[in-house]
């Protein structure tokens, strides 16, 4: 099967979005599909408002869709609701293609923690969004349950998987490390403020706090916590030293998704201390590897005592292949049912 994935997150961009889909791609070319790509690297940009380090395409449907129709895929499937997912969302219908989409990012919590605009406004939005998807894909059972609530379709789940191989424990320090008092105490991921990474870092906890990763309150937050160690980006490829040297990963978003950084830390045997909201709940299902409460910083010391081996052995639940093969069963379930309900209808 050739897919095509229209998406407003693509490389060079850094994140969870970016994360996923490439990994999909990898893993399901190795299952013998193939995929292409139609990202905001291919049309004139401007950044986003807030983001600079994210651009978003300047384009029409038109364009877009005269990219997807020159593909000529088996199937398009739209990970986005930016500029690039709305443009194609409204070409398919109208040029006979069908499309599934997915849900990675709580855009209307995002929008409300910076501008006054109510989240339900946000939500409706997306529910129109999404009806003209053949089928929606998430990546939990309690995102699923939040968004059948709130009046989307009922989405497919799409679980997502951690590179084994990429990461795993590594035995030397990094050296910007070097120094600071144990235990350490790690936060990776976009340093902005939907993140709530201040809740992590006005706890009162022993040892070191350390920060990898940039982004918008970078600078505000490096100067209110001079005591932690921001590092800031790292390629992937670079991340396992830093997992491997938290004695806790610290993850207090309260608006995630997912959180692909915890089981990327899991896997390189750090244990897990967050607030008991989804994404942390769906990850950190056994009490050995986490600890989820709403007083984090009591979350932060009971995980200490937590065992590194049952941390790796959790992680490795997670696969990027059975990801992939669960994407495509998904793609053609959804197919199927979309063909007989234009037969019926």
């Amino acid at each position: 099967m050739k897919i095509c994935i229209v998406t407003d997150a693509w490389r060079p961009q850094v994140n969870g979005v970016v994360v996923t889909l490439s990994n999909l791609i990898a893993a399901g070319e190795k299952l013998g599909h193939e995929f292409v790509v139609i990202g905001p690297d291919q049309f004139p940009t401007i950044a986003a408002p807030s983001y600079p380090e994210i651009r978003l395409a300047l384009t029409t449907a038109k364009a877009v869709g005269e990219l997807i129709r020159a593909h000529r895929p088996d199937h398009v499937h739209i990970a986005t609701e930016g500029p690039l997912g709305v443009a194609a969302s409204y070409w398919c219908p109208r040029n006979g293609e069908l499309f599934t989409t997915s849900y990675h990012t709580r855009f209307p919590e995002y929008v409300e923690a910076r501008w006054p605009i109510p989240a339900a406004w946000s939500y409706a939005a997306l529910k129109k969004f999404h009806a003209g998807s053949a089928g929606l894909m998430v990546a939990t059972r309690t995102l699923a349950d939040d968004l059948t609530a709130r009046g989307f379709q009922p989405p497919m789940l799409w679980p997502r998987g951690v590179d084994q191989d990429l990461f795993r424990p590594v035995d030397v320090p990094p050296p910007e490390l070097e120094g600071l008092p144990r235990p350490f105490f790690l936060n990776c991921g976009r340093v902005a403020p939907e993140k709530n990474i201040e809740a992590f870092l006005e706890l009162d906890l022993p040892g070191s706090k350390i920060v990898v990763g940039d982004g918008p309150s970078r600078a505000l937050l490096q100067a209110r916590f001079p005591e932690t160690r921001f590092v800031g980006v790292k390629a992937r490829q670079e991340l396992a030293p830093y997992y491997s040297a938290a004695d806790v990963f610290v993850f207090p978003s309260r608006t995630d998704t997912f959180g692909n950084v915890m089981i990327e830390a899991l896997a390189c045997g750090a244990p897990v201390a967050a607030f008991p909201v989804p994404g942390p709940i769906d990850v950190i299902t056994d009490p050995r590897v986490g600890v989820l409460s709403e007083d984090l910083r009591a979350a932060c010391l009971a995980a200490l005592a937590l065992s590194r081996d049952d941390c790796r052995a959790h992680a490795a639940r997670y696969s990027w292949a059975e990801s992939a093969r669960i994407f495509i069963d998904n793609v053609v379930r959804a197919r199927f049912a979309a063909l007989a309900r234009q037969a019926t209808a």
